[in-house]
């Protein structure tokens, strides 16, 4: 049995998709009843990481489990590691950050994630650890503005980022999950190409068929912006990002997902055509 955590985030729903239909899994959310398209014998179960008995019920005859966890600065690692081994799982597939293997990154956000893959590695489980780049999949935060302004504002317009397709993600996750040769691996994955912000504008103005109009934000407008969505920490750890972005630590491209996936990483035309409807 294979439980797959975050069953309705970015990631973890496009691993439900892809995970084989005669394979018995389990899925597990929050709000399970957010989970859609589900055939029998899949069920998706309650689970919560503060919640020690929602995680014994959900890792009940789990043999691997994909593990993401969102609750920056918590435990929700910690808990989920210690409630799998004591239910006997055998291998975690654990989604982390490119950047935990950037020595120049000290943000609040990668050490958090860095201290995560210390725990799974000393857990005596068989672990895999999955280190993407930036999702392509974050360039949605740039919908509304596009539809009702035509323009994108952003930082590190001039900036390449090697950002990654979740459903790339997806797809190593699946086979990280049901095959062998995985276990104790690292995996950084990225897109095909070092991309701009003011590229991803003028790609998806082709694609959309109008013109769009790209504006670099400053430091203090972009610290706005954000702290109306996240707590003052997780802004600062997102300037920081910004910022070795700026510095060019995001732009390398690395070849995993072709070796693993045996064909060309997506592209950001190829994300953007397939979500178009997300920016009409």
């Amino acid at each position: 049995m294979i439980l797959v955590t975050g069953a309705t985030g970015t990631v973890g729903r496009e691993v439900v998709r892809r995970l084989p239909v005669d394979l018995r899994f389990r899925v597990m959310s929050r709000n399970p009843e957010r989970v859609v398209g589900l055939r029998p014998p899949v069920e998706a179960v309650h689970g919560d990481h503060r919640d020690r008995r929602s995680l014994v019920r959900a890792l009940r005859g789990v043999s691997a489990a994909f593990l993401v966890t969102a609750d920056v600065g918590g435990d929700g690692d910690a808990r989920f590691i210690r409630a799998a081994r004591s239910a006997g799982v055998r291998h975690i597939v654990k989604l982390s950050a490119a950047a935990v293997a950037d020595p120049g990154a000290d943000d609040l956000i990668t050490r958090w994630q860095r201290g995560n893959e210390e725990l799974l590695r000393g857990s005596g489980m068989e672990w895999t650890l999955l280190r993407p780049r930036s999702f392509m999949s974050n360039t949605l935060s740039w919908a509304a503005t596009v539809r009702a302004e035509r323009v994108v504002r952003a930082l590190c317009g001039a900036s390449g980022n090697a950002c990654v397709d979740p459903r790339d993600i997806a797809d190593v996750a699946v086979r990280a999950l049901t095959g062998d040769g995985h276990a104790g691996r690292s995996y950084t994955l990225t897109g095909p190409e070092a991309i701009t912000a003011a590229e991803q504008t003028a790609q998806l103005a082709e694609l959309l068929g109008r013109p769009l109009r790209f504006e670099e934000l400053g430091r203090e407008q972009a610290r706005a912006a954000l702290r109306v969505r996240y707590p003052h920490e997780l802004v600062e750890a997102l300037l920081q990002s910004a910022q070795r972005q700026r510095a060019g630590a995001k732009a390398q491209v690395d070849g995993t997902v072709p070796v693993l996936l045996g064909r060309p990483a997506g592209s950001f035309r190829g994300w953007a055509r397939d979500h178009l409807g997300a920016f009409v």
